[in-house]
């Protein structure tokens, strides 16, 4: 009908062209407009910070500064680095607290320059794990900023370098087995309970019945394919062109503009990315540094990390895994993995922070480094493969940890170059496991290792500990960085754990629910408060001893009153009661409902439901009256009411703040029907090895893994009556018949068994206990609090 429409595309596709050339340098080729100033910019830098950082170098420090100065010009990587020093000179202008990692930290000339933290000298990393002359595939440092000031970050980038040269990373999100099992069983129409029983323990109900057969057929058929596209955890293109002249671009809610290729593309183009993250530990620190100075008018200096390395208060967090909230340590199996190497130094911090990754845990090597570690400290011998490599891992008592040990094993013990290992080292990462460079690196270590007169066994050993390390190994930069931070939290929990806790909970990150911060703030010593309007802000708040909780972790309270109500009592000071609250809150019948629930009317001395009955009769006079809005010209007493007497048993307040908040404040053994107490408690434990028992446990978390047969298990962890926790496995005979049955009351019996005197219960069996009917049983006699700040 149209047919001009029709020459006119036609026209238009002929005026278009796409010229892409594959592996071309595109990056921003100049920090300061001009190549010579850059290079002299970067050198001057440099040496100042290597001045600082190194004042009586050898000669070797000196010839390993001037090698990389040479490589990172060979490399055309001059502007990378100076890109990547003046964000970080932003952020410290603005005062952002930041952490330079990754294999960056192998960089001496990023020390230098405070790009990083790590002295790879002293740790001897190795400079060609991040740059070589052979490396045809960029670097890149990751920069890690808290979560709420990653955005100013962002800003900055597109404001400074232009938003037609920089570009958010995209990333294809795939299919994974739990989601896609969850969407599918949704078509066939089943309800939410049975989903996650599904999903909770897909072998118990593998063979339920033909339906459910379907749904875990078809989920792993499903997995992996693709979804949709996202945006990279934090990678971030600067380019010297236009970035569309390379990608499409789109822009998701967002605001930035995000490539529609991913970051191996990306490399294969020739542009390669800054990794910007944002991670909530640091917004651990920076929020508990505030809290410290709020509360106890302290100035807190968090950088002192040589101090913090002698530190007897550190040492003993780390050698009991007391680590909950503080970063990279918390987790059950890394709690466990401290208790097990009696941790009490940075070097053996470091190691845990790579060994805990899956690849060298499944390989054997964790567990063959922690024995060879205890041999170490009594002072005999361990066996290792060849002994050129217990020579070469010496640090490590034979066993390969990092992914330098891939290089160091590859270049001294097969005779590769630096630059071949670590070819190698990204080949095993799975980026070149088909491609043709890695092959020949690889076929070059066996006939290297051979010509070398290895034995074939050993030669074959060696290789599947590298192999091991396919995808999942850290580079001991990248552990030495984390550990660093873990080193500032455990130093603010050491010496100021209330305030430490309430950081933590007021930047929504960890391993745990928020529910276990509060309670580990309360086996400190704190006295936690439900919201209260004369005293909560809208984060959570400390006083003294006291925590308040903030008023956004009221599930339904809308955002705009949480932060209403402490702006409008610091304006025109407290209130004197329900009514003068609702005269000078604009909230709805419903918001005020929540609040007085969750007890933040409790100053009054007035019941809840006396309250609630208020509450209602105000808002029926003011419909009655036709008065808009709350707002009253004078203000005026409230009307005493005849009310009969209103039961209510404190055990009420745990539903409401379970209900309300998503979890209970008060000790949650308040709520289980029936006694709490068993024969044991956690700290029975270690004295009953090898012994069957009986403990009660609230359920705190649950990891799930495969055994080398593909077999479900579980490893649990569980809080007792008196506040302590303690750690379960279940292995599949046991997952099958007794699973997981969500959050609760568990009553567990098992034999309980240790491994470097760390121990757990074997579990065998398994019951899910009930709670209290809360309208049947409520107005049972109220148990005792459980004190449990004496269990400290």
């Amino acid at each position: 009908t149209h047919p001009e429409l029709i020459t006119k595309s036609e026209a238009l596709l002929e005026a278009c062209s796409f010229n892409l050339k594959l592996g071309e340098n595109k990056n921003k080729a100049t920090w300061t407009g001009d190549l010579s100033r850059d290079w002299d910019f970067l050198v001057d830098a440099s040496k100042k910070g290597f001045d600082l950082k190194y004042p009586d170098p050898t000669d070797e420090v000196k010839e390993r500064f001037e090698r990389e100065l040479t490589i990172i010009r060979q490399k055309n990587f001059c502007a990378y680095y100076l890109i990547t020093l003046d964000l970080i000179r932003f952020a410290q202008q603005k005062g952002y607290v930041h952490v330079g990692r990754g294999s960056g930290a192998n960089s001496m000339v990023a020390y230098c320059l405070g790009i990083t933290n790590v002295d790879p000298v002293t740790l001897d990393l190795y400079f060609e794990r991040f740059l070589n002359p052979e490396r045809s595939s960029p670097p890149d440092f990751d920069l890690d900023f808290s979560w709420d000031q990653r955005n100013a970050i962002y800003d900055y980038l597109f404001s400074r370098y232009g938003k037609d040269y920089v570009c958010l990373l995209g990333t294809h999100t795939t299919l994974q087995e739990n989601s896609v099992l969850r969407e599918i069983a949704k078509v066939f129409g089943l309800p939410k309970e049975e989903i996650d029983r599904l999903s909770d323990n897909r072998d118990a109900n593998r063979k339920k019945d033909e339906l459910t057969e379907t749904i875990l057929k078809y989920a792993v058929r499903l997995k992996d394919l693709p979804v949709n596209i996202s945006i990279h955890a934090g990678g971030v293109l600067i380019t010297e062109q236009p970035i569309y002249r390379f990608t499409a671009t789109e822009f998701p809610p967002k605001g930035y503009p995000v490539t529609h290729f991913e970051m191996h593309n990306a490399e294969d183009a020739g542009i390669y990315k800054f990794d910007i993250l944002s991670q909530r530990g640091l917004g651990h620190l920076k929020e508990t540094v505030r809290l410290v100075q709020k509360n106890k008018g302290i100035k807190i200096n968090i950088d002192r990390f040589q101090d913090f390395c002698l530190d007897p208060r550190i040492r003993t967090l780390l050698n009991t895994g007391k680590t909950i909230g503080c970063f990279y340590v918390e987790s059950p199996a890394m709690r466990m993995l401290l208790k097990k190497l009696r941790c009490e130094d940075y070097i053996t911090l470091v190691a845990a922070s790579s060994i805990i990754r899956p690849g060298v845990a499944r390989s054997g090597m964790m567990r063959a480094y922690i024995e060879r570690f205890h041999l170490a400290q009594n002072g005999k011998p361990y066996p290792v493969i060849h002994p050129v490599i217990g020579k070469l891992l010496a640090e490590t008592f034979g066993v390969m940890v990092y992914q330098e040990d891939v290089i160091r094993v590859a270049h001294f013990f097969a005779g590769l170059t630096l630059a071949e290992a670590d070819i190698l080292r990204r080949g095993m990462s799975g980026k070149f496991r088909s491609r043709k460079e890695f092959e020949r690196i690889q076929n070059k270590f066996f006939e290297n290792c051979r010509a070398k007169g290895y034995a074939e066994e050993i030669i074959n050993r060696v290789w599947y500990e590298i192999e091991s390390f396919s995808g999942y190994s850290f580079s001991k930069g990248h552990s030495a960085s984390y550990a660093v931070e873990s080193y500032q939290s455990l130093y603010l929990k050491a010496h100021f754990p209330l305030e430490f806790m309430v950081g933590v909970i007021n930047n929504f990150g960890g391993f745990y629910r928020t529910e276990f911060y509060f309670h580990e703030a309360r086996l400190n010593g704190a006295q936690i408060e439900a919201p209260d309007v004369n005293q909560s802000e809208y984060l959570t708040d400390i006083q003294d001893q006291t925590i308040c909780t903030g008023f956004i972790h009221l599930k339904s309270l809308e955002n705009k009153i949480a932060g209403l109500i402490p702006a409008e009592r610091k304006l025109h000071g407290p209130y004197k009661s329900l009514k003068h609250f609702m005269e000078r809150v604009p909230a709805g019948i419903e918001q005020i409902r929540i609040l007085i629930r969750s007890g933040a009317f409790r100053f009054t001395g007035k019941s809840k439901q006396e309250l609630l009955w208020e509450a209602l009769i105000y808002f029926n006079q003011q419909k009655s009256s036709g008065t808009p809005g709350n707002m009253q010209l004078f203000e005026q007493e409230p009307v005493d009411m005849n009310l009969p007497p209103l039961d209510r048993n404190p055990v009420e307040d745990v539903f409401d703040e379970i209900e309300l908040l998503g979890f209970p404040i008060r000790d949650p053994f308040r709520i289980l029907d029936g006694p709490a107490k068993t024969t044991y408690l956690a700290k029975d434990i270690s004295r009953q090895k090898g012994k069957r028992i009986e403990i009660i446990g609230y359920l705190i978390t649950t990891k799930h893994t495969s055994t080398s047969n593909r077999q479900s298990m579980y490893f649990g962890t569980f809080m007792d009556a008196a506040g302590m926790t303690f750690d379960t496995v279940h292995f599949p005979t046991s997952a099958i018949k007794f699973p997981f049955r969500g959050r609760g009351f568990y009553k567990i019996e098992g034999k309980v068994t240790a491994e470097f005197d760390v121990y757990t219960i074997e579990a065998d069996r398994m019951e899910k206990l009930p709670i209290i009917n809360k309208r049947d049983h409520i107005f049972r006699e109220e148990p005792p609090e459980q004190n449990f700040n004496q269990h400290q």
